[in-house]
């Protein structure tokens, strides 16, 4: 493993991999052993820049190629990632501190997405439109936006950035990728080196790793992209848009939630605390569609908590190699810290845990916290790791006011016995996604998938991935002649 991750620590600029020329290195990290996986010099504002020339150089010819060429890319790339499936599943497990469920998880997501593409590389061009000029005949066409500059993030970091960074390609787009610094393999690199085996032209796709301490906004500013998407924080994604709208850029912004998952009085309880542990559990909650808050009616509120609570305390906290933990690390001490605080305010400000886990180093283990008074800050923001908090409520009504008390709307879910009762309830929730009888947590290649609010702004997968990362041009023929007023 460690020659794996030797092998793909550097940057790959033009079809090259090459070293940076920064002046620190990124050090990549398991964050359940602390051992030390790879170092990277990061890429400088200049290595930037040659990364979106050589993007633009290359994607000139590979618009112009035929589609069915296009696709065989990806059908490589697929069957890469069918053949190195247990040791892409094992660079997960050390460089992101996931689970055995998790990696799967990940994989079969990605080989979707890598389907999907492989359909979005021979999708329609153009239509014809009508026109009310007589002889005239009107063409849109569908063309690539050109270059796409990706930003990825660290907790489903090779989903996360073969969702993006193949459906742009798939449709004539050269792409530069910057993963998020504590994945750079996972969310980057690797990425290359599947597309550089399935014959992706070279410079079409090029990988930075670096950090705005080096670069500050050249990712961002340089004028060759003209989308960027970028998944992340909501505070991270707001300076994304900022800059993005000064340079006249589209922004694809995919941010945080703070997602509930509500039990009606009529619903399954035992299915409802299922989806729900896995909901709030799954990747130790850094998840941004993770269900923060556990909504219940109260009439059925003291049998939910009572097999809520026994199911949380069975989940196996410890190291993500063996196949039994169910808990594995989060991505680093910050984010531990970060979550120690949440529960120690929670409890300074009234509230009781009903599990309250211990934090040793980068393993935080679950807590259970309820009783936290309505006017906490900490019901409205996102909590990033294994902490829960359980509200009970009365009736439809404050359970839609509770749910939507939150500047955030990306996901969520309600479990009742009646389907269109949670369809009509799903309806009233201001958010981009909900599901009825089902967890917090999903994504599937044709569905459009975000939030509102500050959960983010545009859509991606299947069509809406299309509008992403296309832009149209119209081109008008005059089979006859026009007459003009002078």
């Amino acid at each position: 493993m460690s020659s794996c991750f030797s092998d793909l620590a550097q940057q790959y600029i033009g079809g090259e991999w090459r070293p940076g020329t920064g002046s620190w290195d990124v050090i990549d990290f398991d964050p359940y052993s602390d051992e030390k996986l790879a170092s990277i010099t990061v890429a400088t504002a200049d290595e930037v820049d040659q990364a979106y020339r050589s993007a633009a150089h290359a994607q000139k010819q590979w618009a112009a190629t035929s589609p069915y060429a296009r696709r065989g890319v990806f059908e490589r790339a697929l069957r890469a990632v069918e053949e190195r499936e247990a040791e892409i599943a094992a660079l997960i497990v050390a460089e992101v501190g996931g689970t055995h469920v998790k990696a799967a998880f990940e994989l079969h997501l990605v080989k979707e997405f890598l389907r999907e593409s492989v359909r979005l590389a021979l999708h329609p061009e153009g239509t014809i439109v009508p026109s009310p000029v007589d002889g005239k005949e009107n063409r849109v066409y569908r063309v690539p936006v050109g270059v796409v500059g990706v930003i990825s993030p660290f907790n489903f970091p090779f989903l996360l950035a073969v969702k993006v960074v193949a459906p742009a390609l798939a449709l004539g787009n050269g792409v530069v990728l910057k993963p998020h610094q504590d994945t750079p393999i996972a969310g980057g690199t690797l990425v290359a080196k599947i597309f550089e085996e399935a014959g992706l032209p070279p410079g079409l796709l090029n990988v930075v790793v670096t950090d705005i301490a080096e670069i500050g906004d050249a990712f961002i500013e340089h004028p060759v992209p003209r989308v960027i998407s970028f998944t992340g924080s909501d505070r991270v994604g707001r300076h994304v848009a900022t800059v993005c709208a000064r340079n006249f850029k589209r922004s694809v912004l995919e941010l945080g939630g703070n997602s509930a998952l509500v039990v009606l009085d009529d619903a399954d309880i035992d299915y409802a605390v299922d989806a729900a542990v896995f909901s709030r559990f799954v990747h130790q909650g850094q998840a941004c569609m993770a269900a923060n808050r556990v909504l219940v009616d109260r009439s059925v509120a003291a049998e939910f908590t009572e097999k809520f609570v026994a199911k949380v305390r069975t989940l196996k906290v410890g190291d993500p190699r063996d196949p039994e933990t169910v808990i594995g690390p989060v991505i680093n001490a910050t984010q531990a810290n970060s979550l120690a605080g949440t529960v120690e305010q929670a409890l300074a400000e009234g509230a009781t845990a009903l599990v309250r886990g211990a934090v040793r180093g980068n393993m935080v283990e679950p807590s259970v916290l309820t009783d936290v008074p309505a006017d906490s800050a900490l019901l409205r923001r996102e909590t990033f790791g294994p902490v829960v908090f359980l509200i009970p409520f009365e009736g439809e009504e404050e359970a839609v006011r509770i749910v939507d008390d939150t500047p955030y709307g990306l996901s969520g879910a309600v479990h009742t016995a009646d389907t269109e009762r949670g369809v009509a309830f799903a309806r009233r929730i201001d958010t981009g996604m909900f599901h009825v009888n089902d967890g917090t947590v999903h994504d599937e290649p044709l569905v459009p998938f975000g939030g509102v609010k500050h959960s983010g702004a545009g859509r991606l997968n299947g069509e809406t991935t299309v509008e992403a990362f296309t832009t149209t041009k119209w081109i008008s023929v005059q089979h006859g002649r026009s007459g003009f007023p002078f």
